[in-house]
């Protein structure tokens, strides 16, 4: 499925798409992937995992693997208080699908950690991470890389949107500030190019539905955002993975990125291709009801809602939730 798009409605469906996946922040933070990284607007995405990996993450259970990870009683205080802030009272609809709070507590996330997170785009994940990490932690915006939109934007890129991805490490921490407390800070890099001041200094990196158009346009954009994440973490760092998932049996073009969705060994490949090693995972985020195989792709499902109220009874994509760390 290919729909290119000017511009502007680029950045316009990135921003709905925000939900979590490909763009949604503003400007280029509206370019950018929105916080699912489900920018429907240009592609999609790709993922491996169907019918039995969300039968099995059902059969694992949310809480069984939430034990190891379970927060400390004053991070979860801090974060059911982020969560319950009125800055989320529009993002707040979708917490039954995305459940923010269990999955940072899967990951392990403390308020005093640096975090990275790949694709903030409108700031869904942005408006929990950003007040939760202020002041104690340290907060770190990734973003795609320009082959990555160029791919996005097709037949569309052009001067300025060059320019507007260009300048995005300058624009974006400003944007990105407003979802967050006073004092809150924002660093701003680009995938592969993150600077050496910060190897060996992220306690974990963050892909919410943000995969899938790195592995679209070429697999190489994908090892290198794994690379990236592996330099840049603490020995013993974990990468955090929410990501639509595909059926174990689609097709390596349905799970190529082009539809959204990716098959979960695929993913786990790919991590363990760069040195990480899974550590755990969990059915926090998946939906059985979701069939994964729209010849829209994901964008077919709300919040995009591309294929109409039959669809809308589905709720949000069945996604994959994985934990890898770097080795100690």
């Amino acid at each position: 499925m290919t729909r290119w798009m000017t511009a502007a409605a680029a950045i316009a469906l990135l921003t709905a798409c925000s939900q979590e996946p490909a763009a949604d922040d503003a400007a280029m933070t509206d370019a950018a992937p929105a916080d699912d990284a489900d920018t429907g607007a240009m592609d999609e995405p790709m993922d491996d995992a169907g019918d039995d990996m969300s039968d099995m993450d059902a059969d694992m259970g949310a809480d069984s693997q939430m034990a190891d990870s379970a927060l400390n009683a004053e991070a979860q205080e801090k974060l059911d208080s982020v969560l319950s802030d009125t800055r989320r009272d529009d993002d707040r609809a979708r917490d039954e699908f995305r459940h923010p709070g269990e999955t940072l507590a899967f990951f392990g996330i403390e308020p005093d950690m640096t975090v990275a997170e790949a694709l903030p785009g409108g700031g869904w994940y942005t408006r929990v991470l950003l007040p939760y990490l202020t002041p104690e932690g340290r907060y770190i915006a990734l973003n795609y890389q320009t082959g990555v939109w160029e791919g996005m934007y097709g037949d569309n890129w052009n001067d300025d949107a060059a320019a507007e991805i260009a300048s995005w490490t300058e624009t974006a921490p400003a944007k990105l500030m407003e979802n967050g407390p006073d004092g809150a800070e924002v660093e701003a890099y680009v995938i592969g190019e993150t600077p050496a001041s910060l190897d060996g200094q992220v306690d974990a990196v963050l892909f919410v539905r943000a995969l899938h158009h790195l592995n679209r346009f070429d697999v190489a954009y994908m090892d290198e955002a794994v690379e990236d994440s592996f330099e840049i973490l603490k020995p013993g760092g974990v990468v955090g993975v929410v990501q639509h998932r595909a059926n174990a049996t689609a097709s390596d073009d349905y799970a190529s990125g082009d539809n959204g969705y990716l098959r979960e060994a695929d993913v786990i490949a790919a991590f363990e291709r760069g040195g990480f090693e899974l550590d755990s995972q969990s059915g926090i985020n998946a939906n059985p009801a979701d069939t994964a195989d729209y010849e829209d792709g994901v964008w077919t499902l709300p919040p995009s809602g591309g294929g109409g109220e039959e669809y809308a009874d589905i709720g949000e994509s069945d996604r994959m939730t994985l934990k890898f760390r770097k080795p100690e």
